[in-house]
């Protein structure tokens, strides 16, 4: 039994990472262009910087390149 999970949460991380490496390509190459517009004509080793946190965190960055969102989020924390 412990066996299967292991097997079914080692899919999983395989099947984020794998969606994850994807969205990351296509973000570099076209979609940090529609969200911020100051990555206009960056340079490939800032697209290799990004590339990494982009693929871990697609999930929020694919929602807000549906919304379309170009302005920076605002901090809601105590640590303004």
């Amino acid at each position: 039994m412990y066996e299967r999970i292991a097997i079914l949460l080692t899919d999983i991380l395989f099947l984020y990472a794998a969606v994850g490496f994807i969205f990351a390509f296509a973000f570099v190459t076209v979609g940090v262009k529609r969200l911020d517009p100051n990555a206009n004509g960056s340079s490939l080793a800032f697209r290799l910087l990004i590339f990494p946190g982009s693929a871990a965190f697609w999930p929020l960055l694919l929602r807000r390149w549906l919304r379309g969102d170009k302005d920076v989020p605002d901090e809601r924390n105590p640590h303004q």
